[in-house]
């Protein structure tokens, strides 16, 4: 796992998780991802996962921003997609406050049944000219 997140990805020549930490403490409140998909670097897979103490605050949306935003400073990034369960309405707010839209709905097999994955995942995606038509 430790190779896996340390890695840092030809394309960017960074990393493809980042530790999201308080500001005042510096506790540890979660982790996101913004990891190339390939070794090109044109299309980036963003994710997010943090500590239940940390909903609700905008984080998820800040970090997501962030991260949305230096992607697409650089020259490489052509297109930022991410996908949840269709019934995760909060991270289906972070992903369209972040600037992402609804692409589709799919309907994966799922090795463990699980509350509301009968309602499939929902991809969204951002690309470089609809970020840059919001600034």
């Amino acid at each position: 796992m430790l190779p896996r997140l340390l890695h840092r990805h030809p394309a960017t020549g960074r990393p493809g998780y980042w530790a999201a930490e308080d500001r005042g403490t510096g506790r540890f409140l979660g982790w996101f991802a913004f990891r190339p998909l390939d070794d090109g670097g044109a299309e980036v897979e963003l994710g997010y996962r943090l500590r239940r103490a940390a909903w609700g605050r905008g984080l998820a949306t800040e970090g997501a921003r962030a991260l949305v935003d230096d992607g697409f400073a650089g020259p490489l990034l052509q297109r930022v997609c991410a996908s949840t369960m269709t019934v995760n309405a909060a991270s289906r707010r972070v992903l369209e406050r972040t600037g992402l839209r609804l692409v589709r709905t799919v309907h994966l097999p799922w090795p463990e049944v699980i509350d509301g994955s009968e309602h499939g995942d929902v991809e969204y995606a951002l690309t470089r000219a609809e970020w840059a038509a919001r600034r």
